[in-house]
């Protein structure tokens, strides 16, 4: 099979196609034809080195056509979902033509959507429904701030949320990207060149609830411009992993706010089955136009060097689909 291999760790040059023998299939394992893959930022860093040793075959998530599964539970040809359970860590993921995944990471789904359109949805909307749902048990009438809004993620967790019927605020450091956040379906776009609470001053003053996908150097910023009561949730690293030096939870974290960190790698474990994602739902509202889902550019594989190229510079604005 063809896939996209690193054969070291550098920048986008140092992945290319090569051909490779297909996955063998294990037991609770189910080998998939990957017809297409979101890209992610986490991907950026597992190809530079900064996440230490992983697979050769990079790629966390994936749509496509089920060629086997060890427990006989979906049948050759049905269209599945596939994030994470190792894939692009651990395992070679979906930078490929096939790949093996773990069963308990894998979801079917009917659809007609096209490919593209499915490539764009696993992680990014899994994602936002569980930091949206669980982490911060966001609510109708509430109001929600999503930090680092034009990024995939974001836009995912502004369509949902405006959907459930919050107030949604977005922000973004540029004043030329605030377009992307009201597309999106934000109500308030914010250019954040400061402390978030002085930016939320003319629009009422502190949220219920903060997603803050930029990270460990915003996330006290972030609990801050939080009300009492009300959930700070980190599930993002669009700034960077440094960590937050000589933190200090007595001083620095308000008084009754909830913090809470979700990272998409827990999907397929006991508490996080994907069974509590509502997939089928999703892509039925995609279908009728009631979510926005779109990938924002679509690639071949041999052109995901490029994608990173442009993720790296912060010109996606939106979902990247490689299709195979």
């Amino acid at each position: 099979m063809r896939a996209l291999i690193r054969h070291q760790f550098g920048g986008p040059e140092v992945l290319h196609i090569a051909a490779l023998p297909d996955p063998v299939l294990a037991p609770d394992t189910v080998m998939i034809e990957i017809r297409a893959f979101g890209l992610n930022r986490a991907e950026l860093y597992m190809r530079s080195g900064r996440w230490g040793e992983v697979a050769a075959v990079s790629g966390i998530e994936c749509v496509g056509s089920v060629l086997a599964d060890a427990s006989g539970r979906l049948r050759p040809g049905q269209t599945v979902m596939a994030l994470m359970g190792g894939m692009g860590r651990s395992i070679n993921g979906s930078y490929a033509e096939r790949t093996v995944v773990p069963a308990s990471n894998v979801v079917p789904v009917q659809s007609g959507l096209s490919w593209e359109t499915l490539g764009a949805l696993p992680e990014s909307y899994a994602t936002a429904w569980t930091c949206l749902h669980r982490n911060l048990q966001l609510r109708q009438g509430q109001r929600l701030l999503v930090r680092g809004g034009t990024s995939s993620l974001g836009q995912a967790a502004i369509d949902l949320a405006a959907r459930l019927g919050a107030e949604v605020i977005a922000t973004t450091r540029r004043a030329d990207h605030t377009r992307t956040l009201t597309d999106a379906g934000a109500h308030h776009a914010l250019v954040l060149d400061s402390e978030l609470g002085a930016a939320l001053a003319p629009l009422g003053g502190k949220v219920d609830a903060v997603l803050d996908l930029v990270g460990n150097s915003t996330v006290l910023d972030s609990m801050r411009a939080t009300r009492r009561d009300g959930r700070t949730c980190l599930a993002g690293f669009l700034g960077g992993l440094d960590k937050l030096a000589a933190f200090d939870p007595l001083s620095q974290m308000p008084s009754g706010v909830q913090l809470s960190f979700f990272g998409s790698f827990n999907f397929g474990a006991g508490e996080f089955p994907l069974s509590d994602i509502p997939m089928q739902q999703i892509v039925d509202l995609v279908a009728a136009g009631a979510l926005r889902a779109r990938p924002a550019r679509v690639f071949a594989l041999s052109a995901v060097p490029l994608a990173h190229q442009l993720m790296e510079r912060n010109e996606a604005r939106g979902k990247f689909v490689a299709l195979i």
